[in-house]
């Protein structure tokens, strides 16, 4: 498998097994903001009442000194997540299991833990997956676990491929803008400074894309809003994966349609691929 001379996989895998804890708290403010970036219905949630799932993105995010960031705009590599020599990081995908909510006003604590490091041979090159546990407790009860998945990729992996067949169409379907202000104030709920979502020069002269790039989470997080605003209440489990890359400037799909007892979901832009695939149950 061809691999960096700098990749050292069991040195990267050696970062299996550590945690880190952060607190926070559901401020009225956070869930303001939220409420109003997503453009969601009705009054935003008050005191005691239960916040829109996925909002936890935005919470117990570390507070890295600006002179602390890469070129890319993430914290610089090592400390908690392995040092991966490959300059592109990206939120592969997630899969949640819910036992509450969130409510404004409750302390905040993740627990995460590295569950495995794995290297892979993609289309362009070496991909290096981290796995990463997530526990996020309210005022001390659990309300979600989840398992995260992060890739490292080369620069080249934005290259020339085979033109991906077109989404199909889901049985229900909503259509929205991925605006510019979308996309910051997404990035300043999440504390998020990674450059492919708000310097374009950036995005396309550096990493090679067409665009800014819409965030993962944001999309998810819109997904999950469309199966509860279908079912008239939120998945009890949540999955999705990134497939290929939205940009802003054009409209978002967000695709959906009966898949058993729950829902399959996909966002796409107009004649473009399934850019995020996501599955919800509720039972």
């Amino acid at each position: 498998m061809a691999r960096p001379e700098s990749l050292d996989l069991a040195h990267l895998r050696s970062w299996i097994g550590r945690e880190e804890t952060a607190e926070d708290v559901v401020t009225p403010i956070l869930a303001e903001r939220f409420h109003g970036t997503l453009d969601l219905a009705g009054p935003a949630p008050r005191a005691r009442e239960a916040v829109p799932r996925l909002i936890h993105y935005g919470l117990t995010q570390a507070a890295v000194p600006t002179a602390g960031l890469g070129p890319d705009g993430h914290p610089a590599r090592g400390g908690f997540l392995p040092p991966v020599p490959l300059p592109r990081r990206m939120f592969a995908g997630s899969t949640l299991a819910f036992q509450g909510d969130l409510r404004v006003g409750d302390a905040v604590r993740r627990v995460s833990r590295i569950a495995d490091v794995t290297l892979k041979e993609g289309r362009t090159g070496p991909l290096l997956f981290v796995a990463v546990e997530n526990r996020i407790e309210g005022n001390g009860e659990t309300v979600l676990e989840e398992q995260q998945d992060i890739v490292y990729r080369g620069l080249d992996a934005g290259g020339a491929a085979k033109a991906p067949f077109p989404a199909p169409q889901g049985r229900w379907s909503e259509t929205l803008s991925a605006s510019e202000p979308l996309l910051f104030r997404y990035s300043a709920l999440t504390f998020n400074s990674h450059r492919i979502h708000y310097d374009r020069r950036y995005a396309m002269e550096v990493e090679g894309y067409r665009g800014l790039v819409v965030h993962g989470p944001l999309q998810a997080t819109l997904l999950l809003g469309f199966a509860a605003r279908l079912r008239s209440a939120p998945p009890s489990r949540f999955s999705f994966r990134s497939l290929s890359t939205l940009f802003n400037g054009e409209p978002i799909v967000l695709h959906a349609e009966e898949d058993g007892d729950g829902l399959k979901l996909w966002t796409a832009h107009e004649g473009g691929p399934v850019a995020m695939a996501a599955q919800a149950a509720w039972t």
